[in-house]
């Protein structure tokens, strides 16, 4: 039999409950894969794999308003490891940056003192992984160090700020949302201020009607009218897709905002009976967005790009519609006054998980899950059929492939065809329905007042089933058992129907606990006094019929051997009972003394009736046996008879002597001596002159404790016959405990405002916390949980495990004893981390992959000899969280496969990305659009023109339709430009220069002097400041390379990388975004990860030795120079990325690779 073994010692922790309205928007979901969420000035770590709590930051004086995980969009090695890093400010304008695991603080930074409104980590630079940006009010944009907590520089605007968001594909953009409007900055940097005060947008009121095609526009800036809508819009988003497209989220609808043409373009509405919309989230790896509802539901709506009837006879001419298709839905929660949704969080790495915070604390992890679409339904739900996509982790998926449907949203629903693209004809795809599965539920403690008691403590003759519970009675009657070894819930207990006042255990496994109802209009209440058994469950009211109409009970009691129950009431002589029979043993007379304070005595006289009893038993067995048996007989088995003798009648007829004392109001001490049946009066002691009303009594050992309502301990030396008085000047004292254990004298007072530790036997206080001082909440009651460690509830709603200087701090998460095994390589030390993931991605020297994966599914997958090295990078990194190594090998594993697919097909390598012009493929899966300028040449011009035609039907002014004219000349469609300049009115005033221009689009030749005509004005035109017209005559005479060079001259880095996409041939586009990764290696921008994947994109890692010295920890060899597709390169991206992992191996042979592990 293998032995039970119990950990004695307990890890402080923090068991939370509800939230605090200002925790609303203080939750986040990191790329290490957990969940941190403020719960008044505390701060939980979840593991939403698990459902567990796993660590809780204490540091902040004030209410958490602001939670921000670091990114971890950096290349990781030894000297930039994996770490676990929060920010996180509250309601008194302090951030602390934290050290998740030890629990520890990198800084602490404050400004000013009122709430941080919103705070983000800088991730798109390479500059630092410490800059912090953060809004402090009312109007000041700070940023910092937030390692160091130095202020790197401060901004200020005229209005009040409420959000920001960064564009994410132009770190440079960045929008306000202010009291009055949007503010649009576009020279953002991490090394100076931003020097102009933006434009500012101000947004119309949208239509009353939520069923409108039309959305209101964006007003000129006329604040008419305008404030009063913006206060209606909750949060402003960037949208993870397009480039230039903004979320503007109303109550009633979700507004799809161009940037370029200050219009929206696609409105998500709702109906007359649906529920208001609370938060949006849009999606990265598909054009999707997750939406909460007010009643806490959760739903997914998909994009779905529509061509108009009337149009669609006409390619050229489609107009197309932004839909967003209802997919799946969650449950609705019971929205009460007090339970109401907060916040959504989705897991930034897969997307396909949800997590919904409710104001009473719970914590709902959903999780998105895929299954076949039956055809009956799929036609009564009128949408268009979603399909799973044909590849896995990037790479085509085999026959006989092992996958995981479920493993993230991009690869559970294929990529969203473009508008007049037909469905692609294959038998590997499924058509597919999504629906929510609840996966995990945290609950935290109810709203207080709470009442506390720990089970009896460990000793010897316990210690084989010990186990350390916390019995939590809460307001709504219910009382709650926690493992504190665990922290997790280890019973919950609906026992009363009113708020529970108190709390006794008998045993281990059971204890009794009282409420008592509102009084009526002659002050009775109902009393409740409930026995509870916790194996199974049972409750039973142990005063029978009795509590109906009567004085509410004071307390409850019960002895040192749990033989005897004293039941305390207000008005009304106490109650004397025995909790083995449940029986009354005495109840007390009128004329008894009211109670003030009680407390049972330690000593008994159990030991003695074992040893008499003991000696009896033993007289009769060697009565029974003669006197030559009696020789015979081994005096083992004679003491094997009187043990077993001994303890069945010590479990059924012993009735040990046990006594206590109480005081009245006077302040004199009853002695009452309980044994069997009988009750009888002692002694009593006159009261002491010092004191004042007696509130409370603590007496163990020799020693007895009384505290009074005017602060005063009195300290009675029982076996010297001293006391002693100490004046506190604390207020009340409401309750003294001893700590448990042989010899330990340690008392815990709890005052009205906090609470001490006393050393009794050298009469010294060992510890103190007062409210103001060293906490921020009040303390409601306390107990010991072990000789150590104490457990305080406080009316934040709170129970905290704390040591005994009762210092709030928080814990190392390697010292918690959890339940279930929590998969967060970040948790590891630096090296060890680095060598999972090394022998994760490479095995080499093994003909076959073996590693012991917790998650089942992983696992086979992981072993499957059909993976590629490439689909185990891709799914390696999704398994870290690591947003580095996540975006490399999407976009490294895109090119692979389609240069290796262009030589298969007799292609060069340098052409592998397009053919010429009128013959130009693209691979199947195409790379998805939020890469932006990485995607291919062919599907990023597509995209373009389909988004230059849906702003061109929501255009509603002229400024929309001159915007739009301007976009289509760039992309070379000459004949709609004209059409749009032919629509201007005459009474315009730039009717006459529309005019001409149509005509000179229209009739514009390829011959040699209109060219260079041409040319020459373009240049005059870009030399004296008019650089976009310019660069459109320049796309006219088909000169858009010259052009490119133009507006890199002109730092329009962004828009030449734009143009080279959509006009020039590879080899010309090529040049240009390759003079775009020099500008984003140099140390002004310092993008060096950025220029990597350009560069990746054009077929040729790394070409000029500046750059290779710009970004040698992240490039190839120096004297090395490999082309995309080769296998040296395949193989050298593998040692790129695994360089320092590498080193972690003694024989760096063993890293050899075969081709065909490779595509």
């Amino acid at each position: 039999m293998i032995p039970y073994t119990v950990n004695i010692k307990l890890a402080a922790r923090t068991l939370t409950g509800t939230l605090n309205l200002q925790n609303k928007t203080a939750v986040d979901w990191g790329w290490q894969g957990l969940i941190a969420q403020g719960c008044h000035s505390s701060i939980l770590i979840i593991d939403p794999k698990t459902s567990q709590t796993i660590q809780v930051l204490e540091r902040h004086k004030a209410n958490v308003v602001k939670v921000k995980w670091s990114r971890e969009n950096y290349y990781h090695n030894v000297s930039s490891p994996y770490c676990l890093r929060l920010a996180s400010g509250d309601a008194s304008g302090k951030i602390i940056v934290w050290d998740v695991v030890s629990g520890t603080v990198h800084c602490e930074i404050q400004e000013h003192s009122k709430p941080i409104q919103d705070m983000e980590w800088l991730w798109n630079q390479d500059a630092s992984r410490d800059l912090l940006l953060a809004i402090h009010p009312p109007n000041y944009i700070v940023l910092w160090n937030g390692d160091t907590g130095t202020k790197l520089w401060k901004k200020s605007y005229a209005e009040n700020i409420l959000s920001f968001s960064f564009d994410p594909f132009d770190p440079s953009n960045m929008a306000l949302l202010t009291s009055e409007g949007i503010v649009f900055i576009t020279d953002f940097s991490h090394s100076k201020p931003p020097g102009s005060a933006g434009k500012k947008v101000y947004i119309a009121s949208p239509h009353a009607s939520p069923a409108h095609t039309k959305p209101a526009p964006a007003a000129a800036p006329v604040p008419t009218g305008a404030k009063k809508a913006l206060n209606k819009v909750k949060v402003l988003i960037t949208n993870e897709k397009p480039t230039n497209h903004m979320l503007l989220l109303y109550p009633r609808e979700i507004l799809i905002l161009d940037l370029e043409l200050s219009q929206t373009v696609g409105v998500v509405a709702i109906e007359r009976s649906g529920v208001p919309f609370i938060q949006v989230i849009p999606c990265a790896q598909r054009d999707a967005l997750y939406c909460l509802h007010e009643n806490g539901c959760i739903t997914l709506r998909v994009c779905r790009t529509t061509t108009t009837p009337e149009e669609a006879a006409d390619p050229e001419q489609n107009v197309y519609e932004l839909m967003y298709d209802l997919r799946s839905q969650c449950d609705a929660i019971r929205v009460t006054k007090t339970v109401r949704p907060y916040r959504m969080v989705i897991c930034p790495v897969n997307e396909n998980s949800a997590a919904l915070m409710v104001s009473d604390g719970r914590a709902m992890l959903w999780e998105l899950k895929a299954q076949q679409h039956l055809i009956n339904s799929r036609n009564h739900s009128g949408l268009s059929p979603l399909y799973t996509p044909l590849s896995f982790c990037g790479s085509p998926l085999g026959p006989n492939q092992k996958r995981i449907q479920d493993l993230s949203l991009n690869s559970m629903i294929g990529q969203t065809l473009m508008a007049g693209e037909a469905p692609p004809p294959s038998s590997n795809q499924q058509d597919i329905q999504l629906k929510f599965l609840l996966t995990g539920l945290l609950s935290g403690l109810p709203l207080p007042p709470f009442a506390l008691r720990m089970c009896p403590p460990l000793t010897t003759k316990n210690i084989n089933h010990y186990q350390p519970l916390l019995a939590v009675g809460t307001s709504n009657g219910s009382v709650l058992v926690y493992n504190l070894t665990s922290g997790l819930l280890h019973k919950d207990l609906s026992v009363h129907s009113c708020e529970v006042r108190g709390i006794e255990w008998v045993s281990l496994t059971s204890f009794l606990s009282f409420a008592t109802s509102a009084p009526n209009n002659m002050g009775l209440v109902r009393n409740e006094l409930q026995h509870v058994n916790l194996p199974t469950g049972r409750c039973f009211a142990f005063r029978g019929e009795r509590g109906n109409d009567e004085p509410p009970i004071e307390m409850i009691k019960v002895s040192h051997l749990k033989q005897y129950l004293v039941v305390v009431f207000r008005d009304k002589p106490l109650e004397l009972w025995d909790t083995r029979t449940g029986t009354l043993l005495r109840e007390m007379a009128k004329n008894f003394p009211t109670v003030t304070a009680l407390e049972w005595s330690p000593s008994h006289n159990l030991k003695s009736l074992k040893k008499k009893q003991m000696a009896a038993r033993e007289a009769i067995a060697r009565q029974t046996v003669s006197d030559a048996e009696q020789t015979s007989v081994e005096s083992s088995v004679i003491s094997l008879l009187q043990d077993a003798e001994s303890k069945s009648e010590t479990s059924q007829a012993i009735s040990a002597r046990e006594h206590f004392v109480f005081t009245d109001t006077d302040g004199q001490v009853y002695h009452i001596t309980v044994e069997g049946n009988t009750v009888k009066d002692g002694a009593r002691i006159p009261p002491d002159g010092s004191m004042g009303s007696i509130a409370c009594i603590a007496w163990k050992g020799d020693t007895l404790v009384l505290g009074d309502v005017d602060g005063n301990l009195n300290f009675w030396d029982l076996k010297a016959r001293l006391s002693r008085g100490i004046p506190t000047h604390r207020g009340w004292v409401k309750k003294i405990r001893f700590a448990p254990g042989k010899g330990n004298q340690k008392l815990l007072v709890m005052y009205t405002d906090g609470a001490e530790v006393w050393d009794t036997k050298e009469v010294q206080m060992v510890s103190s916390m007062r409210i103001g001082r060293n906490v921020n909440y009040r303390i409601l009651d306390i107990d010991w949980c072990t000789s150590d460690k104490v457990v305080l509830a406080s009316d934040d709603g709170c129970v905290r495990v704390l040591e005994m200087a009762m210092k709030s701090a928080s814990y190392r998460m390697d010292e918690q004893d959890l339940t279930d095994p929590v998969w967060c390589p970040y948790l590891l030390v630096p090296r060890a981390a680095l060598t999972l993931k090394a022998f994760l991605l490479l095995q080499p020297w093994s003909g076959t992959f073996t590693m012991d994966i917790t998650q089942v599914d992983m696992k086979s997958v992981l072993q499957d000899p059909e993976l590629s090295l490439l689909q185990r990078c891709l799914l390696v990194s999704r398994l870290f969280g690591d947003e580095s190594d996540l975006h490399f090998w999407t976009v490294a594993s895109h090119y692979l496969q389609s240069f290796a697919q262009a030589r298969q097909l007799g292609v060069s390598t340098a052409e592998g990305q397009a053919k010429s012009e009128g013959t130009q493929t693209s691979p199947p899966n195409h790379l998805d659009i939020c890469h932006d300028v990485l995607c291919e040449s062919s599907y990023f011009q597509k995209f373009q023109l389909d988004r230059v035609h849906l702003q061109e039907v929501k255009r509603s002014s002229y400024d929309h339709t001159k915007k739009c004219a301007d976009q289509l000349l760039l992309l070379g469609q000459t004949d709609r430009a004209v059409q749009l300049l032919l629509e201007t009115s005459a009474d315009n005033t730039s009717y006459y220069c529309d005019s001409l221009k149509a005509c000179l689009v229209t009739t514009i030749t390829s011959s040699g002097p209109s060219q260079s005509t041409i040319k020459l004005v373009a240049t005059n035109m870009i030399a004296n400041g008019k650089l976009a017209e310019g660069v459109q005559l320049l796309c006219l005479i088909d000169k858009a390379a010259d052009a490119c060079r133009y507006l890199q001259t002109y730092g329009e880095w962004n828009r030449a990388a734009w143009l080279a996409k959509v006009r020039l041939n590879p080899a010309e586009s090529s040049d240009v975004l390759k003079r775009w990764a020099e500008h984003l290696c140099s140390p002004q921008v310092n993008q060096k990860s950025k220029a990597i994947m350009v560069l990746l994109s054009l077929g040729s890692y790394c070409i000029y030795s500046d750059i290779q010295k710009k970004i040698a920890n992240l490039a190839l060899s120096k004297t090395e120079v490999l082309k995309i597709g080769s296998p040296g390169y395949s193989i050298h991206l593998c040692y790129r990325r695994a360089l320092d992992c590498r080193e972690l191996f003694h024989n760096e042979g063993q890293f050899k690779c075969s081709t065909k592990h490779i595509l």
